[in-house]
């Protein structure tokens, strides 16, 4: 944490004292919280973004999938509508989202995917449209306490845990590290693939004073697969690449990158960034500048959704764009604990 970041401690402060009010009128049943009309999954985070929601809540619905008729349910962050909406094959990510999309996308729509800001809400909804639906499983809602879910999965990075955290704005948390209580399960994520016993056992401990009884605490870390193609020319082959990223943490995404191609440029933009076609125009000059023809741009799955729409007209067309996808990996024994944990929760006779 930077120096100048203890002159925000009183704005901290202030911080704190409302979303603790905030917490403490629902614990005590004086801010009202609702069961939804099917069981509920909450897959959510402390900080204000960067853990790798997504990816899990693509985990989970792949997981479960298998054995009930589910659903997931996210707010569709940087869309430029609102209200209630389930996504087609025709939505765009102005209209429901990056994430969102991302999810629908990934699975072809094979699982219904929804938008709203009010969960409890898009809930009923999605009950009276799905009767026979068995699971919601929600991307983000840990603070959207009106709903009372069955199950809750803190995510946490392995880069910036919650336990050297601070609120904002001195750190990135939305709410007190008090609030990991309510979480039935912790994960920390973006874990290396070798994680040393030592480091985890490090991590159990600067964890275990925000974990409540009976927690258990995971590790994942994430796979690489092969990048394909999304839009623009042709290209079969190529061994450069220009890297681009609109995440609120890039560094997993850019390492690969440098350890697995030749990358020539780097462009980090922020997350859910809106792109625009001078960034377009940076990126077609750059690969003009190219005598080889073996030049690439490499992005994340979130972001290659939006050049889907971008690229339908426009200089984005021009521009050879692979993404890179990328799943969650979790030891067998923890998933098998995983699967107990849920089964037993949300599937009990």
């Amino acid at each position: 944490m930077p120096w100048y970041a203890y002159l925000l401690a009183p704005a901290a402060f202030l911080f704190h004292g409302i979303t603790a009010a905030r917490n403490f009128l629902f614990d005590r049943g004086l801010l009202k919280s609702q069961k939804a009309p099917f069981p509920t999954l909450v897959v959510g985070n402390l900080s204000v973004g960067g853990t790798g929601k997504t990816p899990w809540v693509a985990f989970l619905a792949e997981l479960l999938g298998q054995e009930r008729l589910l659903g997931t349910l996210s707010r569709g962050y940087g869309r430029k509508t609102k209200g209630f909406f389930q996504l087609q094959s025709s939505s765009t990510a102005a209209e429901v989202g990056d994430e969102p999309l991302q999810l629908y996308t990934y699975f072809k729509g094979e699982i219904p995917v929804f938008v709203g800001e009010d969960r409890l809400g898009a809930a009923q909804k999605i009950h009276h449209l799905f009767p026979d639906l068995q699971l919601l499983i929600l991307d983000d809602a840990f603070q959207h306490r009106k709903l009372a879910p069955d199950f809750r999965i803190l995510l946490t990075s392995f880069y910036s845990p919650l336990s050297k955290d601070h609120l904002l704005p001195m750190g990135r948390l939305r709410e007190s590290r008090a609030g990991a209580k309510r979480a039935e399960i912790v994960v920390v994520t973006k874990c290396p693939a070798e994680m040393s016993s030592i480091e985890k056992s490090t991590f159990r401990q600067n964890l275990s004073p925000f974990l409540a009884p009976g927690a258990d605490l995971f590790f994942s870390s994430i796979n690489y697969g092969l990048p394909y193609q999304v839009v623009g020319p042709l290209q079969p082959l190529f061994s450069k690449v220009i890297a681009l990223s609109g995440l609120a943490d890039n560094r997993l995404f850019l390492d690969y990158c440098q350890q697995h191609f030749e990358v020539l440029a780097t462009f980090p933009f922020p997350d859910h960034y809106s792109y625009a076609d001078s960034d377009a125009v940076r990126i077609v000059n750059l690969l003009a500048q190219e005598k080889e023809n073996e030049v690439v741009l490499l992005t994340t799955e979130k972001d290659a959704v939006k050049f889907k729409s971008l690229a339908a007209t426009g200089i984005w067309s021009k521009i050879p764009i692979f993404a890179l996808p990328i799943k969650v990996a979790l030891e067998p024994s923890q998933q098998k604990l995983l699967l107990h944990r849920l089964r037993q929760t949300l599937f009990h006779p």
